[in-house]
């Protein structure tokens, strides 16, 4: 096998490796490695091959880390398999190409002096194109690198930067393993002082605090029915579905808030109208705070939208608004819909809700909503911060099946939680139902698959973390910064030696 192809298997197998540091693993310690084997790869390549490098990798990574698709496709959604392959390989194919651009930009980047760049320019390439997958295209933000380091000392940077915060701590000690690889004094010496500034950071982050914990905490409840997703939309289930969730929320006393999962309510509002009449009147006469995810339908003008629901003391409406591509709604030429009618597939678009919408409440507690694939998306959730005090996520998982899907999600969620400094409340369909603290950490659970109710007291937060304030802003404009002093290093060195020659 030649040297060429060698290369490329590395590469692959180095991709493979890297979902191994996000949940159900969580083995932490691999993600730096796999980079730093990146990284190393990438060394005297041409831009074009370091662009089919970084494909290879690209590829590896996420044809295990989302495997999953095939369960949502296949199995659950019914599509036939030659559709599944097709749209399977091309989410693969997709993301591969952000590091195919990574391998490119690196190269296209590289100076005389190595050291400065495996330092810093491929960390800011890095985690400059991971924050461009996060939102061009609608963005696909799974698996970015600082989801894998929750739980580890490196999670303080979150609070500062945000998941791409946290992905480039990983990605300088990715940086510094490379250095470390080529052993020279001068170069070991940098990056042992790269990693002595790394952990100080780390060390006083860890110490500090931005947000402030409301005295009175809010007894809440989060309801998992377990209902298989076969049976959830069944018109004869629809009865035995309503009278679960209303008999367990009667059943619940003192309570500030209860929440039900995602499409908790199989029918549109106005089919099951009188049921929500009696379900509201009576959550008024408790004080009792409800959210409930349904698909609602505006009869003016024809659109679906994919809405949580409040109840209660405080009525109020969110609409979801970062939809789900063939999943929500469909990005295809009219002649594919008609096919995807003709084989009975989903083929419906639903409309997404406005981007400013009001906060929820449970009293005057203000709560920010998130439904579902929404809670990817960090930087959306800030509208609605610093004002509220409270996080709330609710979804429907069972379109991932038995997979390590519901455990990145679930760490996701986390994620959110410890950027805000806000306890996180997530109410699914069948797992993972979580109460989660406002540093990140989960404290209860239901196990997946199994009906059950979780019932907490959560103290919700006020103030704002520097994540809060800023954003992604200071990670992006680091390193573009970067990146800008090494084209313009790149560019006077190259002119220096057209003038000599």
């Amino acid at each position: 096998m030649s040297p060429v192809k060698i290369r490329r298997l590395i590469a692959l197998c180095s991709g493979l490796l890297l979902p191994l540091a996000f949940a159900p693993f969580d083995l932490f310690w691999l993600a730096p490695i796999s980079v730093a084997a990146l990284f190393f790869l990438w060394e005297e390549q041409t831009p074009r091959e370091a662009a089919v490098i970084g494909l290879f990798f690209g590829f590896g990574v996420f044809s295990l880390g989302t495997y999953w698709l095939y369960i949502s496709l296949r199995q659950l959604g019914g599509a036939p398999i030659p559709v599944v392959v097709l749209l399977m390989f091309g989410l693969v194919f997709a993301m591969g190409f952000f590091f195919a651009l990574k391998g490119w930009l690196q190269a296209k980047l590289l100076s005389n002096r190595p050291l400065l760049h495996g330092l810093f320019v491929l960390p800011a390439v890095w985690v400059l194109i991971e924050w461009l997958r996060g939102w061009v295209l609608t963005g696909f933000p799974w698996l970015s690198l600082g989801y894998s380091q929750l739980d580890n000392p490196l999670r303080a940077w979150s609070l500062v930067g945000g998941v791409y915060g946290t992905s480039l701590t990983v990605a300088l000690l990715a940086g510094v393993l490379l250095i470390l690889v080529r052993r020279t004094s001068h170069s070991t010496i940098a990056a042992m002082a790269t990693l002595v500034v790394l952990a100080a950071g780390t060390w006083v982050l860890q110490g500090q605090r931005w947000t402030n914990r409301i005295d009175t905490p809010l007894s809440v409840s989060l309801i998992q029915a377990a209902i298989p997703q076969e049976q959830k939309w069944l018109i004869e289930q629809r009865e035995p579905t309503l009278e679960l969730y209303k008999t367990q929320t009667l059943a619940l006393h003192d309570k500030d808030l209860v929440i039900w999962p995602e499409a908790a309510i199989p029918a549109l509002p106005y089919e099951v109208m009188p049921f929500l009449t009696e379900i509201d009147a009576e959550m008024q006469s408790r004080g009792t705070q409800l959210f409930t995810g349904i698909l609602s339908f505006d009869t003016d003008t024809g659109e679906y939208r994919n809405t949580l629901m409040g109840l209660g003391p405080a009525l109020g409406v969110y609409n979801k608004r970062h939809l789900v591509p063939f999943g929500e709604y469909f990005p295809v030429p009219a002649f594919v819909t008609q096919w995807l009618r003709l084989m009975n597939l989903p083929s419906e678009d639903i409309t997404p809700g406005a981007d400013i919408q009001e906060p929820l409440y449970v009293g005057k507690v203000p709560v920010a909503p998130t439904i579902c694939y929404e809670v990817a998306f960090g930087a959306e959730q800030r509208v609605f911060l610093p004002e509220a005090q409270l996080l709330v996520n609710v979804s429907n998982d069972t379109w991932f099946g038995d997979s390590i899907a519901p455990h990145q999600h679930l760490q996701m969620a986390r994620m959110r939680a410890l950027e805000t400094g806000r306890p996180m409340l997530r109410a699914t369909n069948t797992g993972i139902t979580a109460v989660i603290n406002a540093d990140g950490i989960v404290e209860q659970t239901i196990p997946q698959f199994v009906p059950g109710v979780l019932s907490a007291e959560v103290y919700p937060e006020t103030g704002a973390t520097p994540y809060v304030r800023w954003g992604n802003a200071p990670v992006v404009l680091l390193s573009l910064l970067i990146i800008a002093i090494s084209a313009v290093t790149r560019f006077r060195a190259s002119g220096s030696v057209r003038q000599t020659s």
